[in-house]
């Protein structure tokens, strides 16, 4: 299982950027079957608020149920919050959804967070993917 954070979403669907072929490729791959691809409720509600600061509410409400329908939800745990509450503590950079992504991902292990942003990089036992880098690719078999 790969747990992808709001900004794999933001890049797939966004305006031409060096990640958006990436983060594309990377949701291929699941609709293809070749990787399970999972996120939150969290991360879809961060997606449809970002989303709609440059584009409709429809427009993101939309894309935001495709989303939520394309992945089997991953659903974090009491334990997986308090796991991502001290990573929230030890952690200036990371913000406190990211924790709680990140501490299920530990928890329920994941194979794999994908997310641009650099803040997962700290937290110790994580495999964080940085879109950007050929560690995607390896990833979804490319």
């Amino acid at each position: 299982m790969i747990i992808v954070d709001t900004t794999v979403l933001i890049y797939a669907v966004g305006v031409d950027h060096p990640l958006r072929e990436p983060c594309r490729n990377l949701l291929v791959a699941h609709a293809e079957g070749r990787v399970e691809v999972t996120t939150t409720v969290e991360v879809i509600q961060e997606f449809a608020h970002v989303r709609a600061r440059r584009r409709s509410r429809a427009d993101a409400g939309a894309l935001a149920r495709h989303f939520a329908e394309a992945f089997r939800l991953f659903v974090t745990r009491p334990e997986d919050l308090a796991a991502g509450l001290a990573l929230f503590e030890q952690h200036a950079t990371l913000g406190a959804l990211d924790s709680v992504l990140a501490g299920g991902a530990l928890n329920q292990g994941a194979e794999a967070l994908v997310s641009a942003d650099r803040a997962f990089a700290e937290v110790v036992g994580l495999l964080w993917i940085d879109p950007a880098t050929r560690a995607l690719d390896r990833l979804i078999g490319r």
